[in-house]
């Protein structure tokens, strides 16, 4: 009964040790990767889509040319939010069926022992859907200067499992589809 109690007490001690470091190298593993494959297909689906920022947005102006509004073209915002997310899920799940593997010495936190010792798999897997959403941003950008940024903003959950562990990493990213300086009357000073 000694031993059995000695053998727990030891467990939850390697167990209180290891931990922590397995998550984090199971969190920048999922980081890691989820950024290679979602970087890579916003870039390709850019380069095919070749948008610009009349492709999202019409500047409105009055009759004497002075901008009065920014409008939405709802249409090309929605078919980029749905068409991204449909690649990014798509490559997600095609590309999460590698592992990686991290050597038990490197769990322990204790430099000496970094990279020593079998290796334990790590396996990811989409916890979730990916979510995409278009996000438009204001800023002032000088005296009656304004800059209307248009971002893709891509939030995605990982699982990441080894054994005895598994852990849920949420990345979120955010790329620039669009962006324009709208430019209204310079004020004269007197």
């Amino acid at each position: 009964m000694i031993l059995f109690v000695t053998g727990a007490v030891l467990w939850h001690k390697a167990e209180k040790a290891i931990g922590p470091v397995a998550e984090m190298q199971a969190e920048k593993y999922a980081k890691r990767s989820s950024n290679e494959i979602i970087s890579s297909v916003v870039s390709e689906y850019l380069d095919e889509t070749r948008y610009t920022y009349s492709d999202f947005s019409a500047v409105m102006h009055d009759e004497a040319g002075r901008v009065v509004s920014v409008e939405a073209v709802p249409y090309n915002i929605n078919k980029a939010q749905s068409e991204l997310a449909l690649r990014v899920n798509h490559d997600l799940k095609e590309a999460m069926e590698g592992t990686m593997e991290i050597p038990v010495g490197t769990l322990t936190g204790k430099y000496l022992f970094a990279g020593k010792g079998p290796r334990l798999k790590v396996k990811l897997c989409p916890a979730g859907e990916a979510e995409v959403s278009l996000k438009s941003t204001f800023e002032s950008a000088g005296i009656n200067q304004t800059s209307h940024s248009i971002t893709a903003v891509i939030n995605v959950e990982i699982s990441s499992s080894m054994p005895m562990y598994s852990f849920v990493t949420e990345v979120s990213f955010e790329y620039l589809i669009a962006e324009s300086i709208i430019v209204g009357e310079v004020p004269e000073v007197s």
